[in-house]
């Protein structure tokens, strides 16, 4: 002790401690400051209990402002939201969107892992949880004052309708699986979901689901390899995709007899599912157990009315179909139908990539040799993805067997097209079924061209003239080979875009690897039966001086340069009027254009006289992948709405 402290009486040393307490709290500053990285500072300002774990800045502010300790409520999350719930001196916005929260941070705790949903599904509780969780997010949307207009940039609106979107995905996962085990058992599909508390009717109306779906899941779980881009929409909803089975389109390997549709639409349907709590007050809407689950279209939708309010619709444009090609096995089968193996396809098949709308315009999309709809993948999801083209247009693709000869597929694809246009728009009075596109890759362009081409008698009188036809011997073939040989154009197509087509042949179908991919190449037996009779009658009616030996050509000897066929469709003149454009592929940029080829096309084969435009990209024959040639085709379809103008109500 120091000198001047023994100098005091004793009893003073209390007294000059409170004084010393007194001199040192008045002079201790109560405010510091520290600077903070601007990332730190996004982090925290953003950050929520659904990206951190732990509460948003706003909702400790909300608890720290009621006296609230925020550590101990997130321990104890009910006492929390009791004294919330109790406490009127807060504005509306801030008490809802942190009771928001708290319920979020409630139903992430008693909510099972996504990987044990199938052996764990989630309790009445956590359904109860996320129900609430989404019952003050919307009340803090639409029944706290202002609109969601007016808090347009406010972080703190985007974290509320979050939540809201991501309770909606969950309760979402236990009404689609409540109301397929109903409808499995013959009951309505919208029949109400009853839990402990809640009542949810469905409306699955707008979906138009065919047969009862098998699967739903949450578009923001998806990711995948092979697409470019995945387009979305911000706005109000969880976004889902619902899964049906796809359509059997190959015949069993045990003989029995199944009916192979010409058509469908794809068996993954994007949607956005909405929860709307009944009530046109704060207070009825904090009081309701009945609950609206609504689920949209995120095509047909894009805006809903909430209260008044006109309110964008969050959506995918791209997940389903990402699954419905990831899920298809076209990449094996393709190759199992082009070499004549078991389990590929026989006929072509029409598939819808949305919904049937009578009001967009169909993009009608043909494949190539050995392929399927998968050589669309980014060129599809580009036109799908962008928000103007998506409105205009609907994309339909085909799927046939490219082992087939050319004629064939040509009037079976006619026919199947013709019948799916028919089945959705018996009279042809909808706008979709006027001013189509047409958009064919390779061999697929070659059959864009012949379906917006009239052959008159020229390919009959070419092909046959060597034949002595009179009588039974004539009908014979008029009956299996007309509609092969006489055919006139598919009306109503405005544009066409043909991109890397051997509308002349190619030489390399002719030399030696091509021969040998050709012996490789095999025709259905079905096919063969069917012809057989024709073309024996053809083998007796040669005149004398015939040194070829006929047999029924198949995909690859269609596609030689000096093939009868290939060199006289080739020669038969587009539909005048029609608008067409070219894009073609350059494999070397050194070698001169006209000598130029993408490694199976040569450009003078491809190249065709009259186009609206020609677009040479350095590229191998897959060139309708590469960014280029997307963008040229998205060019060409953003000036041909400009030339129709617009079809969509």
């Amino acid at each position: 002790m120091s000198s001047a402290l023994k100098l005091l009486p004793h009893r003073a040393l209390p007294m000059l401690a409170v004084v010393l307490s007194l001199l040192l709290s008045s002079g201790c500053a109560m405010v510091t400051m520290k600077q903070v990285a601007p990332t730190d500072y996004l982090a925290n300002k953003r950050g929520d209990v659904l990206t951190s774990g732990k509460l948003s800045a706003a909702s400790q502010e909300t608890l720290s402002v009621i006296g609230m300790d925020v550590a101990q409520c997130e321990k104890d999350v009910a006492a929390c939201q009791k004294t919330l719930g109790h406490t009127d001196v807060l504005p509306e916005e801030q008490r809802l969107s942190a009771q928001s929260e708290l319920w979020v941070k409630t139903a992430l705790a008693l909510t099972p892992k996504p990987k044990d949903r199938e052996k764990t599904p989630m309790s009445d509780a956590a359904l109860d949880a996320w129900l609430e969780a989404a019952r003050y997010a919307y009340a803090y949307l639409f029944f706290s004052g202002r609109t969601p207009s007016d808090r347009a940039f406010e972080d703190r609106q985007t974290q509320v309708r979050d939540y809201y979107n991501y309770a909606a995905e969950q309760t979402a996962s236990v009404v689609f699986k409540r109301s397929r085990e109903s409808a499995l058992e013959g009951e309505d599909y919208n029949a109400a979901v009853a839990g402990e508390r809640w009542t949810l009717t469905a409306d699955f109306d707008e979906l138009r689901m065919q047969t009862i779906p098998t699967r739903m899941v949450s578009a923001s779980a998806l990711s995948f390899a092979g697409l470019r881009s995945t387009y979305r929409r911000d706005g109000f909803g969880a976004e889902l995709v619902v899964i049906m089975d796809p359509p059997k389109l190959v015949a069993p390997a045990d003989g029995e007899k199944v009916e192979i549709p010409q058509y469908s639409e794809m068996s993954a349907i994007n949607a956005t599912a909405l929860l709307r709590f009944k009530g046109d007050t704060l207070q009825q809407v904090l009081d309701t157990t009945q609950v609206l689950f609504e689920v949209y279209s995120p095509e047909s939708t894009e805006r809903v009315d909430l209260h008044g309010e006109k309110v964008p619709l969050a959506g995918n444009f791209t997940a389903a179909y990402g699954i419905w090609l990831a899920q298809s096995g076209f990449a094996t089968q393709s190759l199992r139908t082009l070499f004549g193996l078991s389990e590929g396809i026989g006929a072509p098949h029409m598939y819808l990539m949305q919904p049937w709308d009578p009001n967009r315009r169909i993009i009608f999309m043909l494949h190539g040799l050995g392929s399927s709809p998968e050589a669309w993948v980014n060129v599809a999801n580009e036109i799908m993805g962008d928000p103007e083209l998506r409105r205009h247009f609907q994309v339909w693709q085909v799927y046939y067997p490219t082992n087939a000869p050319i004629a064939l597929n040509r009037y079976e694809i006619n026919q199947a097209f013709n019948n799916t246009l028919k089945h959705f728009d018996p009279t042809g009075s909808t706008p979709a079924s006027k001013d189509m596109v047409f958009i064919g890759h390779s061999m697929g362009g070659v059959l864009a061209r012949l379906l917006v081409t009239s052959s008159g008698d020229v390919l009959w009188n070419d092909l046959l003239a060597n034949y002595d036809l009179k009588g039974e011997r004539l009908k014979r073939v008029e009956t299996k080979l007309g509609p092969l040989l006489h055919f006139t154009a598919e009306p109503n197509v405005e544009r066409a875009i043909f991109i890397a087509a051997p509308h002349k042949g190619t030489d390399i179908a002719g030399n030696r690897v091509g021969r040998l991919i050709g012996r490789l190449v095999r025709l259905p037996i079905t096919l063969l039966g069917k012809f057989e009779d024709v073309f024996v009658t053809l083998q007796e009616s040669e005149s004398a001086n015939s040194t070829t030996k006929l047999q029924i050509p198949n995909s690859i000897d269609n596609l030689k340069a000096s093939d009868p066929f290939v060199k006289a469709a080739g020669a038969l003149p587009i539909t005048p009027g029609l608008k067409y454009h070219s894009i073609i592929a350059q494999r070397k940029p050194e070698v001169p254009l006209l000598q130029s080829d993408d490694g199976l096309v040569p450009y003078w084969s491809a190249h065709l006289e009259g186009a609206v435009s020609e677009k040479v990209i350095i590229s191998g024959h897959s060139v309708q992948e590469t960014p280029q040639a997307v963008l040229e085709i998205r060019r060409i379809l953003r000036e041909d709405l400009e030339e129709v103008g617009d079809t969509h109500p």
